[in-house]
């Protein structure tokens, strides 16, 4: 009896072991699909905030350059940047609903790559070009590891996906894995908040782990804000679940913090060293983060983990060479030009300024009174060569230095 069963059996399960195989290719190129989709949104994201940026950067120098009275926002080279960055920000805002958080995060890149890129095209310094190599070579190695590192990042990123709902989202919420994350980054950002403010421990490393900590719960909330916002648009609305409003202040107040402690980095350390430390150590966070609370690699081989590690490695290996070749900023000090000043002739030939060299004496020409200056740091007065009008026989001084009084 069973022998006579077992036939019929094998074909009753036949067609659905059949259906089975075929519809697994077809969610792994969908899901495969929007991976793509992600990338592409948070690439083009970045290369447009990148030209934004410039762009404004453009309008303050030719206004600081020129005597138009103007301010910045007169400008339609302004404007035309601030409409390309919200253009950009919603095209990195967008790229959260389609591809998993650890593939969006580390193409940050992007915007490193461009930003030197235009730099060494726009650039208004004069070179020779055999010197032109030499001096951007890490420029040019660090380009190529970043693209080979996105390159790895796109082809061996999660390929988790799951709607953003409400249920989901709650439900990641309040799982125990990042509870224990939370409960260990609070912990964390609370000693180095006490260290930061109270033992004046204003290290690079210390402030941009701060700003990383706040970053990798603003990408967190801001998935979940841009998926939902997605989900509501394909006709499954989201907008009335509390969980929504929870995460979308969370975001506004973690990216509010995160701006507050860069723009402080920013006053005591160079922008290349933010660019590079910054972007390392948000990125490690943010990929923790997000494999913690969206489970993005769940279900993802050795390989797959191994290369994208590898792609992320490389990738920092590209941004640290490319932030390494830029010239530090050299803090402002305001020198009187003597060409800029009326009724003063130049005192050179070729109708260059005096400009005295911003490494040499900070005190020739600047604008600051340095009676009260140790002898170490006053100027030395100019030699004043003075002219023989006596005897023959009388020998005088080639020059005599003059010394002035506080009184003068």
């Amino acid at each position: 009896m069973e022998g006579g069963n077992s036939p019929n059996l094998q074909l009753q399960q036949l067609p659905l072991a059949t259906a089975a195989v075929s519809v697994q290719p077809h969610t792994d190129s969908f899901s495969y699909k929007e991976n793509l989709i992600g990338a592409l949104l948070a690439i083009f994201g970045h290369l447009v905030i990148s030209i934004a940026l410039n762009l404004q950067k453009y309008s303050h120098i030719r206004l600081a350059g020129s005597k138009d009275p103007r301010a910045y926002f007169k400008t339609k080279t302004w404007w035309c940047g601030l409409f390309l960055l919200m253009l950009g920000e919603l095209g990195v805002f967008s790229s959260y609903a389609f591809a998993p958080l650890s593939l969006i995060v580390p193409l940050s890149a992007v915007s490193v790559i461009a930003s030197a890129i235009i730099g060494i095209i726009f650039i208004k310094e004069k070179w020779k070009p055999k010197d032109f190599l030499r001096r951007y070579v890490l420029s040019f190695v660090g380009c190529g590891l970043a693209i080979v590192g996105t390159y790895l990042l796109i082809t061996f990123g999660p390929n988790s996906h799951e709607k953003m709902t409400g249920e989901n989202i709650t439900r990641h919420l309040v799982s125990w894995p990042f509870l224990l994350y939370m409960l260990v980054e609070i912990i964390i950002f609370c000693l180095l908040l006490y260290f930061y403010k109270e033992k004046n421990a204003n290290y690079i490393v210390v402030i941009l782990l701060l700003v990383a900590l706040l970053g990798s719960m603003t990408v967190v909330t801001v998935k979940a804000v841009a998926g939902m916002v997605v989900v509501s648009i394909q006709g499954n609305l989201q907008l009335d679940y509390p969980i929504f409003y929870i995460m979308l202040v969370c975001m506004i107040a973690t990216a509010i913090f995160q701006a507050t402690f860069l723009a402080q980095a920013s006053q005591l350390y160079d922008s290349s060293q933010i660019a590079s430390v910054g972007y390392i150590l948000s990125t490690t966070v943010a990929i923790t983060a997000g494999a913690t609370f969206y489970l993005d690699f769940t279900g993802e081989d050795v390989l797959h983990i191994c290369m994208f590690a590898l792609g992320c490695l490389i990738a920092f290996l590209g941004v640290f060479l490319i932030t390494r070749n830029r010239k530090k900023s050299i803090p402002f000090e305001p020198y009187i030009s003597m060409d800029a000043m009326p009724g003063m002739q130049n005192m050179h030939d070729k109708g260059i300024a005096v400009q005295p060299d911003l490494k040499a004496s900070f005190s020739y020409g600047a604008l600051e009174n340095n009676d009260n200056m140790p002898e170490i740091y006053t100027p030395a007065t100019l030699p004043i060569v003075q002219e023989q009008h006596g005897s023959k026989g009388v020998s005088a001084p080639p020059y005599r230095v003059l010394e002035h009084s506080k009184k003068e």
